[in-house]
């Protein structure tokens, strides 16, 4: 049954307002793709703070107009059927689950993306991919800042071991 234009407004209202929310959006091709395949990584995005959602094109192109972005991205230039993977927590890690899917699973091809309210290539989107995650390079920014630190603790408790080794050994001779 064919929807209804009131439907179809709530439709495009609600596909608006996630692209106001998103860091990061990956556009696929998933033209073969096995509905169990589709499942597959629908479940995956539930936990991952990522949107799966296959997209009419038109659709696709009133949301990027009404939230100013239809100069960034023409979805009728684009080859094949269009889905869509919305990130709104990581823009990195919204492409690592889009390559991660795409090298998976046979159907799916990575088209571009839109990221900061700029179209970009399918090989900017897993040279994106490619890179470390946000708490990765938290945690590599916390380990180089803490190097020093634990180099100077090092330092510094050797010698004391080396003086309690001095007086355990003044203490040994003393008391035979």
């Amino acid at each position: 049954m064919p929807k209804t234009k009131a439907q179809k407004e709530q439709t495009l209202q609600e596909f608006t307002e996630r692209l106001g929310k998103m860091k990061g959006m990956v556009l696929v091709d998933y033209k073969g793709l096995k509905v169990k395949d589709a499942q597959k990584i629908r479940e995956a995005s539930w936990g991952e703070g990522i949107d799966y959602e296959v997209v009419k094109k038109t659709l696709l192109k009133l949301a990027l107009k009404n939230k100013g972005l239809e100069n960034a991205l023409d979805p009728q230039a684009l080859e094949g059927n269009i889905s869509t993977v919305v990130g709104y927590q990581d823009e990195v890690e919204t492409a690592k689950f889009a390559a991660k899917f795409a090298k998976e699973i046979e159907a799916i091809k990575i088209l571009g993306g839109l990221f900061e309210g700029k179209y970009i290539s399918a090989s900017q989107v897993k040279a994106l991919a490619a890179l470390p995650s946000r708490v990765e390079l938290l945690a590599r920014l916390v380990g180089t800042l803490n190097a020093p630190i634990s180099g100077l603790v090092n330092v510094l408790a050797g010698n004391l071991r080396g003086l309690v080794r001095v007086l355990d050994a003044v203490r040994e001779s003393k008391s035979s």
